[in-house]
């Protein structure tokens, strides 16, 4: 689908064509925001499946409610409050439903399924290899033992790079708010890390 010519103007140009019914100005909005949202939904969730289905209820929902977005605050910080609450919709389900375990009780012991995966990577140091992985492992941990707001906000901070302003918006929160989960949110990754660093 080609752009119309002089659609392209702005990002407010193409909400109000959108707005107006107009099917390539949301075609173009979607691509402006389609990986990022993806990313910032993969980040959160670590489930690419789980990603994809955020992904498209929030366009779905962006589409549903286009007409509503009053320019009160930016399209971004209106699309990324979508995520996040979908993000927070489904961390909380999961809770609920308990992921499924990684470890399996076989008949010689237990068994990480992650051990079974062959890694792709040649990196000469087995050292450095163990000690990242380890890292990574507890940081994931932590990571999930963070309340989901605290976990929302500590990635879209040191992961998305965003504003504690934004984060705020974003989150529906003050900035103050904003920056007192951070705190909390680092205060446990540090706790947890403490042998790492």
């Amino acid at each position: 689908m080609a752009p119309k010519p002089g659609v392209e103007l702005d990002e407010s140009a193409l909400i109000r064509a959108a707005q107006q019914g107009d099917q390539d100005a949301f075609a173009q909005l979607v691509r402006v925001y389609d990986q990022s949202v993806l990313k910032l939904a993969m980040n959160l969730l670590r489930s690419p499946e789980d990603a994809r289905d955020v992904y498209q209820e929030a366009f779905l929902r962006v589409y549903r409610n286009l007409n509503n977005f009053r320019f009160d605050c930016s399209f971004h910080t209106w699309l990324y409050r979508i995520v996040t609450n979908l993000c927070l919709d489904q961390m909380r389900k999961r809770k609920v439903r308990k992921e499924e375990s990684t470890v399996l009780t076989t008949s010689e012991g237990p068994l990480d399924r992650m051990d079974t995966v062959p890694e792709e990577r040649v990196d000469g140091d087995p050292q450095r290899n163990l000690f990242s992985g380890e890292l990574r492992n507890r940081i994931k941990e932590v990571l999930a033992s963070l309340t989901p707001r605290e976990r929302m906000v500590f990635e879209l901070r040191h992961y998305q790079g965003m504003r504690l302003r934004q984060i705020g918006e974003v989150v529906g929160a003050t900035e103050e708010a904003a920056k007192n989960c951070l705190f909390r949110a680092t205060q446990k990754m540090r706790a947890a890390l403490g042998d790492f660093v």
